[in-house]
């Protein structure tokens, strides 16, 4: 080397430390690569992603490799630096070329290199994928031999180099991924896959019909109006009983099916009993992603949710499921539109019916109110208060304080809500 014309070591010295800044930003590239992206990636056929997945099934192999070159170039860099040094200052200058080969390696072959990796992974380490594969193949004794003591002093600590840990996302995650990784999604596909994830957390009890407003014929009553009460069934399938819903349930009546008993002329009570299916009964606990398989099973569109007990507590469609994912349904026919039974005040408050679901205000209004215990605002003041209050009552719950507007004898009919705003706090953050 001494003999070389001092130009040539310049030449030589660049290229190490070009070849220093590949290895370092192939290094960085290939640990920060998205394994999902990749995979999916690798399965269309992507050349760079197939090899860059068969690279990163063995980490420590292509840590090796990738190392090995590095330190190689970096070592050889450095003595061509001290010849270098030698040449043009004398034993005094290889001090000095020491520090200015530190920083520019430091500068130009690590940190500038492994930024730009980290920013564009995919642009580094697929072209990356083409040259450490053949030179793993090349390096393989010199690489199985340096694993061979690295993983052996890892093993003095129990540490288990096959354990690489590919275990999917969990619910949590996936939701934080849906939420922001999906930038590309419209927001109304990312609320869906949102709705979608919460279907476990979700009971049949926070999105049934109540008990008290379930559409249901009475059949002791002249067959002109039980005919009349079908008639203006908002839904296909209706619940018949005699006497008692809770008592004595007699079954369900698909109307379509029915149909063409219900035009003939003469109908007997006989003829519409006849054509009833058993009820079928969930309990209220029943998860609605557990539900909704149930429903696919059984080939059942309606439901009867029933408590510990076995008292009937509501009634669950299959539209009623869907919307939770997809939203209210123009057809929805059970409820009055949100915009009914909730007034935006000027102030910034809302008069919300008391018999709204604290879910669906959740959902459509961005509140947090407490969803673990009752399913309405006239049930969670109730419990808060152990009683029913009278107009003008006011409770604090969480960051919200509820005022009582109007109410009934037996419930709450009309609450207030507005946000808690402390002074203290807001002079304290001025």
């Amino acid at each position: 080397m001494n003999s070389l014309d001092i130009s040539i070591l310049f030449g030589i010295l660049i290229l190490l430390i070009i070849l220093s800044a590949l290895f370092s930003s192939s290094e960085t590239s290939m640990m920060a690569l998205n394994r999902y992206r990749l995979k999916h990636q690798a399965k269309q056929g992507h050349k760079g992603a197939q090899l860059a997945q068969n690279l990163l099934q063995s980490p420590d192999r292509l840590l090796g490799v990738i190392l090995l070159g590095n330190n190689f170039v970096n070592i050889f860099a450095s003595s061509i630096a001290t010849i270098i040094a030698m040449k043009l200052i004398g034993e005094s200058g290889i001090a000095l070329a020491a520090g200015l080969l530190t920083f520019v390696i430091l500068v130009f072959a690590e940190v500038a290199p492994k930024t730009l990796a980290a920013i564009y992974p995919e642009k580094i380490a697929y072209p990356a994928a083409f040259i450490l594969t053949p030179l793993l193949k090349l390096l393989s004794p010199l690489v199985w031999l340096v694993n061979f003591f690295a993983n052996g002093f890892l093993r003095l600590f129990r540490v288990d180099i096959r354990n690489t840990d590919d275990s999917g996302l969990s619910h949590a995650e996936l939701e934080t991924l849906i939420n922001e990784a999906t930038s590309q999604l419209p927001d109304q596909y990312r609320s869906m896959l949102s709705s979608v994830l919460q279907l476990e957390k979700v009971t049949v009890e926070d999105v049934m019909i109540p008990k008290q407003d379930m559409y249901a014929v009475n059949i002791e009553q002249p067959i002109e109006d039980i005919l009349r009460d079908i008639q203006r069934s908002p839904y296909t399938r209706v619940p018949l009983y005699r006497g008692s819903l809770d008592e004595d349930l007699i079954g369900i009546v698909n109307l379509r099916r029915a149909l063409p008993v219900l035009m003939r002329d003469e109908v007997t009570l006989k003829d519409i009993v006849k054509l009833t299916r058993p009820a079928y009964f969930i309990p209220e606990m029943t998860a609605l992603s557990v539900q909704l398989r149930k429903f696919n099973e059984q080939k059942r569109r309606m439901a009867l949710i029933v408590d510990e007990y076995g008292d009937l507590q509501g009634m669950l469609t299959m539209e009623d499921l869907l919307e939770e994912i997809v939203g209210k349904l123009s057809t929805d026919a059970k409820a009055k539109p949100m915009e009914e039974t909730v007034a935006l005040n000027e102030d910034g408050s809302m008069t919300i019916d008391a018999s709204e679901f604290i879910r669906d205000l959740n959902k459509e209004y961005d509140l947090s109110l407490p969803t673990d215990g009752p399913k309405t605002l006239n049930g969670l003041i109730q419990e808060e208060l152990e009683s029913l209050p009278s107009p003008g009552t006011c409770i604090k719950i969480e960051e919200y304080v509820l005022e009582v507007v109007q109410t009934s004898s037996s419930a709450i009919e009309e609450v207030k809500l507005s946000i808690y705003y402390n002074k203290r706090k807001k002079a304290s953050n001025d």
